[in-house]
């Protein structure tokens, strides 16, 4: 199975593509962020998001997409915006076909790390160490989305596992 995992951001919207593997490692096809200008207006900034991510999506052909879940805002008016940037990742994964699935941040550090409460580089650094990449993926986003994929694949790993057992 292929995943693209999207880290949602008004500034940086990061990517990473992971695929699991038959021998069951999981491969890092390709990472890194969206950058946005906050110069820029908002249509503008949703359009390259939209555009980016198309196609990101032709180029590898994920089997789903997996986008981390809306859990706090400082403001409102930072939580609409990043509503509005989901929103727009999530249409480009299903105007392609993809399903979409949802993870809250406590479920992403959980399957990488094991904590759910763990800091920012000791899930850049599990991240790293589950690819098997040589050094920690930059920006910190495109290391949030290669997460939010990984926790997909173990998360889908373990309900296709449970499927099998119930029958």
């Amino acid at each position: 199975m292929r995943v693209l995992g999207i880290d949602c951001g008004t500034e940086y919207t990061g990517y990473g593509v992971v695929e699991l593997c038959p021998d069951q490692t999981l491969l890092c096809l390709d990472c890194g962020a969206i950058r946005l200008s906050p110069r820029e207006s908002l249509p503008l900034r949703l359009t390259q998001v939209f555009a980016h991510l198309g196609s990101l999506i032709q180029q590898h052909q994920p089997d789903e997409v997996a986008i981390e879940d809306v859990f706090y805002a400082v403001n409102a008016k930072s939580a609409l915006k990043l509503g509005q940037v989901r929103g727009v990742a999530m249409l480009a994964a299903s105007s392609a076909g993809l399903p979409v699935a949802e993870y809250a941040p406590l479920s992403i550090k959980s399957a990488v790390v094991g904590y759910g409460r763990a800091e920012k580089q000791q899930v850049q650094h599990m991240v790293a160490r589950l690819l098997n990449l040589a050094e920690i993926p930059e920006p910190s986003d495109a290391a949030d989305a290669l997460a939010i994929a990984i926790c997909h694949l173990h998360t889908s790993a373990t309900q296709d596992r449970l499927r099998v057992a119930a029958r």
